[in-house]
């Protein structure tokens, strides 16, 4: 029996999330599963990954293979550098105390990672508010100031159009001369 370590998806359409399980390679997709080890949600930023690394690590050390998306994920989650520190530790290269500090070192180092990665995403997601908004804003005010001129040349038509209308209703006096007779 060949055992699978995959991601069983749930969630809505357009919102995936997934179980990561150990199943059966013959075993459907979202179907009969040994044991759920995990979760995964793409949907974060930085993508949300839990795993039960223990768990993970001792079916990995009984021959479970991985699917390339969960051995990326659980590269992520530091499963896989356990796995081969404790094969360091089967071999007599060092001790158990030792394997366990390298790893716990590798966990604060990843953590930090994440962390800046996090306060990077809020950051820039920031920065990109305040480019919209300010666009948004010079938008707004070239409109402003199309509307101020549009409706300034409105009024001054108007104030043409009234002179001229007073220039017509007032007649023009004009002089004519009388004619003299003609002297005969």
């Amino acid at each position: 029996m060949a055992v699978k370590i995959r991601l069983q998806r749930h969630g809505k359409k357009n919102q995936p999330f997934y179980h990561i399980v150990i199943a059966d390679a013959r075993a459907a997709r979202d179907g009969k599963f040994i044991e759920k080890i995990g979760t995964y949600n793409p949907l974060t930023s930085p993508a949300t990954v839990n795993v039960d690394v223990d768990k993970a690590c001792q079916w990995l050390q009984n021959g479970a293979q991985p699917t390339d998306t969960v051995r990326s994920l659980l590269r992520y989650t530091g499963v896989l550098y356990k796995k081969h520190l404790q094969g360091g530790v089967a071999k007599g290269a060092f001790s158990q105390d030792v394997a366990d500090k390298r790893f716990n070192d590798y966990m604060e180092e990843r953590e930090k990672k994440i962390a800046a990665k996090i306060a990077k995403n809020a950051n820039d997601r920031n920065a990109k508010k305040k480019e919209a908004l300010k666009a948004e804003a010079d938008v707004n005010a070239k409109r402003a100031e199309a509307i101020a001129k549009k409706r300034a040349e409105a009024e001054a038509a108007k104030q043409a159009e009234a002179t001229a209308a007073t220039a017509e209703e007032t007649p023009a006096t004009e002089t004519t001369a009388e004619e003299t007779p003609a002297a005969e």
